[in-house]
């Protein structure tokens, strides 16, 4: 064994015996590769917490390797992935002799689901759901327009079931909810935009997990969402690119504006 913990604990070294083949010894390491990476994945989800929530102010310079050794209880390698992560992540600066950095916000990459969770949980006045509702909005209204113009029948077929499908769940918010994304991937999927389907996929799923994000349904919010789901679905199958769009636009920016706490609407 070998003691590559600053704060004391023992990190078991594999190492390859003589007659031991090296498919064997790579088989030997994995454990210790899975339990690293899951020691790193807290250790990330910690400090990305800690820079996004303010805790260290950009320019402040990260707890020295020591120190974070021993707050988490890791090992010196676990300390460095984590920190070559941070810098992946655009959050943080290591300069040798001069510590680790917090980055300006403005560099950050908020397509990381990590930094973009920590984000939404950290969004006090709602700036960072403000944006991506604006987001959301611009590259759904796309895609439901490209949809009208390329939908094939069958996929016609299969919205129209789902609207049926919303109709049915609207006295049970939590299944409207899963129906309603449903519907909404069906038009993502058949615009062909496999790039802004991925990116919508990405940070929506993250801020679902937003209670700010979410609201509280009522039945009126209900009637009015399932009325402008019927739009939207009526122009895409009378193929009406521009109607689709502005469809999309009126439901998405309309609903954050009834969900969106403390406020009547969404900036432009």
């Amino acid at each position: 064994m070998s003691c590559d913990n600053c704060s004391g604990h023992l990190v078991t070294s594999a190492t390859p015996q003589p007659d031991m083949p090296a498919g064997v010894f790579r088989d030997s390491l994995e454990p210790i590769r899975q339990r690293r990476r899951r020691l790193g994945d807290t250790v990330v989800t910690y400090l990305v917490d800690r820079i996004v929530s303010g805790v260290y102010p950009v320019e402040t310079v990260l707890p020295t390797e020591p120190e974070l050794c021993q707050e988490f209880g890791v090992s010196r390698t676990v300390v460095r992935e984590s920190i070559k992560l941070l810098e992946e992540k655009r959050l943080v600066k290591a300069t040798p002799g001069r510590g680790t950095r917090v980055l300006e916000p403005i560099g950050w990459n908020l397509l990381d689901p990590v930094v973009l969770e920590a984000q939404i949980r950290h969004d006090r006045d709602l700036s960072i759901l403000d944006n991506l509702v604006n987001v959301r909005a611009a590259l759904e209204c796309d895609m439901a327009a490209q949809c009208a113009r390329v939908i094939t029948p069958s996929q016609a077929e299969e919205l129209t079931r789902q609207a049926n499908v919303l109709v049915e769940s609207m006295y049970d918010p939590e299944r409207y909810a899963r129906e309603d994304v449903t519907f909404h991937e069906m038009i993502m999927i058949a615009s062909g935009n496999r790039l802004g389907h991925a990116i919508i996929h990405s940070i929506h799923a993250k801020a679902r997990l937003s209670s700010q994000y979410n609201g509280t349904p009522n039945r009126e919010h209900l009637v009015q969402s399932l009325a402008e789901h019927r739009q939207i679905e009526s122009m895409i199958l009378q193929g009406d690119a521009q109607g689709a769009a502005a469809a999309m636009r009126v439901h998405i920016l309309g609903s954050w504006a009834k969900r969106r706490p403390g406020v009547l609407g969404v900036r432009p």
